[in-house]
């Protein structure tokens, strides 16, 4: 998986070329814009390199299919090699690809009703498909599945899309989300997921409606989520999630927690960050303050996110609500203190909780908290504490 990861920017780069090519497909005169597309894209080509090719096992110079052309540094815009398909270049083999077309069958043409939710990336939608043929199948019957429709106007979404397809397509544990498949066609870029039945996290602590989760589920799904990351952090090529928080913990019929969202790796051995962690992204009130402080993202920030994630399980708010006016506004720095975490504890709770396992979670979870990130536990020290519970 490393030379995945190690190409990462060259691949990004292929979409940037495929942007530009479309600007040319527009334009009135390709005179006028073939010295800055050379200028652009034709020197230092990531596609001349051995290790990408080799990678996909592709003859790039020979490939006939239609899609993202190929340039040489000795191309120009009046002379093209034959064009290679986005899915050759970027996708991994192991992918499986659904058409757009079995996709609006699934969905009913992406109809309000089936609308699951909505994000900066675009919606998803519910859908039923057939287990073995991947086509369209009646609601009710086949396997359910949630479909992310990207935002089709994007690049940072088709980056996102193109991130988790790589990913997803090749990690695979219990406690993280399970990819189906993908779809690209034209400006549509679609992921599908297995569908999780109780939906998110962060509907269940934030959402009117949503089944009450008692201790031990709250517990149940820490030490779900725990696993996850722990998985990703120990893998040979060590993956990042970098946008770790409630809504990105997913449940299925018995609170299982799968993990969503997968955003970025880091080679462990060289430490060399991918394209994408170049910008620094993250949700409010999660990112650990070394990385919004200089973008540099390490494992540790995910464990910050999970310290957060644990307080809201605690008490069934945000860990940062400047609404209240007790002086808990602050979570973090309120239960530095840890005589008060009786007095934040989730009241739907109803007192039913072992005050000694509470204390132990609030602790665990000020220590992931740490400003300092090298005093922070690793996630499988955090995952080794939960299951003693």
């Amino acid at each position: 998986m490393g030379r995945i990861y190690d190409n990462w920017e060259r691949l990004v780069e292929a979409t940037l070329r495929k942007e530009k090519l479309r600007e040319l497909a527009r334009a009135p005169s390709l005179s006028s814009v073939s010295s800055d597309f050379s200028s652009r894209f034709s020197c230092n080509s990531p596609f001349h390199d051995p290790a990408i090719n080799n990678f996909w096992g592709l003859d790039l110079e020979a490939s006939s299919s239609p899609s993202i052309p190929f340039y040489s540094r000795e191309s120009t815009v009046e002379s093209l090699p034959t064009p290679i398909s986005t899915e050759e270049i970027l996708l991994p083999p192991n992918a499986k690809s659904i058409s757009f077309i079995e996709l609006k069958k699934a969905t009913k043409e992406f109809r309000s009703d089936r609308l699951l939710g909505e994000g900066a990336f675009g919606s998803v939608y519910k859908g039923w498909i057939n287990e073995h043929t991947l086509t369209a199948a009646r609601p009710g019957y086949g396997m359910a599945i949630a479909v992310k429709k990207w935002n089709p106007h994007s690049v940072f979404g088709f980056i996102e899309w193109l991130t988790e397809v790589n990913y997803l397509s090749r990690l695979h544990h219990p406690n993280l989300i399970k990819l189906i498949g993908h779809c690209h066609d034209v400006d549509n870029f679609l992921l599908v997921y297995e569908f999780m039945l109780k939906g998110s996290l962060d509907n269940h602590l934030y959402q009117s409606g949503h089944q009450f989760l008692s201790w031990d589920t709250r517990i149940k799904v820490a030490v779900g989520a725990a696993r996850g990351l722990s998985f990703l952090h120990d893998t040979e090529n060590q993956v990042i999630h970098r946008d770790f928080h409630s809504a990105h913990i997913l449940l299925d019929e018995e609170f299982n927690a799968k993990l969503s969202g997968i955003n970025l790796a880091k080679d462990r051995q060289t430490g060399d960050m991918t394209h994408m962690s170049t910008r620094v992204m993250g949700t409010n009130g999660y990112a650990a303050p070394e990385y919004i402080a200089t973008g540099h993202l390490t494992e540790k920030c995910d464990v910050y996110s999970f310290g957060v994630v644990l307080l809201e399980l605690l008490s069934g708010r945000r860990a940062i609500d400047m609404s209240k006016t007790d002086g808990t506004h602050n979570l973090m720095e309120y239960l530095s203190n840890k005589r008060r975490v009786s007095r934040v504890m989730d009241t739907k709770l109803e007192g039913k909780y072992p005050q000694k396992e509470a204390l132990i979670v609030a602790t665990l979870a000020l220590h992931c908290l740490s400003n300092d990130p090298k005093t922070r536990p690793s996630m499988a020290e955090v995952l080794a504490t939960l299951e003693q519970l």
